[in-house]
């Protein structure tokens, strides 16, 4: 079955005012949660595309997504167009990546947001490349 590029799925975001919280209407057990606003719509869209690769290799049924103006939210709300590129997930999990919790100072944190061109993951697989004396397969 081929898949579409692109998935484009509703998200209410909601705060408690520590930070911001993420759900999806539209799909089950799909929520996420960050610090700002802003960092919580870079979290929606990671785990959009993350339960959305899951679906498609899992052959589960894809729901359509309900219309923005549809989405019912409570007063404080905010609802958010999400929208996930699938292409690129796809090409990085065919290469049998396995997601890991990495824990850094957070001096290192604050110099990483300012260098949004450095891809973290990739910073890391060349360290442990170089570390452990790995040629690439």
């Amino acid at each position: 079955m081929k898949y579409p590029d692109l998935y484009s799925y509703p998200a209410v975001l909601s705060t408690d005012g520590d930070g911001w919280g993420v759900s999806f209407p539209d799909l089950d057990n799909c929520y996420t949660a960050a610090d700002t606003l802003e960092e919580a719509i870079v979290e929606a869209r990671y785990v959009l595309e993350d339960i959305m690769y899951l679906r498609e290799k899992e052959k589960d049924e894809i729901p359509t997504a309900t219309k923005l103006e549809d989405v019912k939210s409570n007063p404080g709300e905010i609802v958010q167009l999400i929208v996930a590129v699938m292409p690129e997930v796809r090409r990085e999990h065919s290469q049998k990546a396995v997601k890991k919790t990495l824990t850094i100072p957070a001096w290192m944190e604050d110099e990483l947001k300012k260098h949004s061109d450095v891809n973290v993951s990739l910073l890391l697989q060349n360290a442990i490349k170089q570390e452990l004396n790995l040629t690439q397969r």
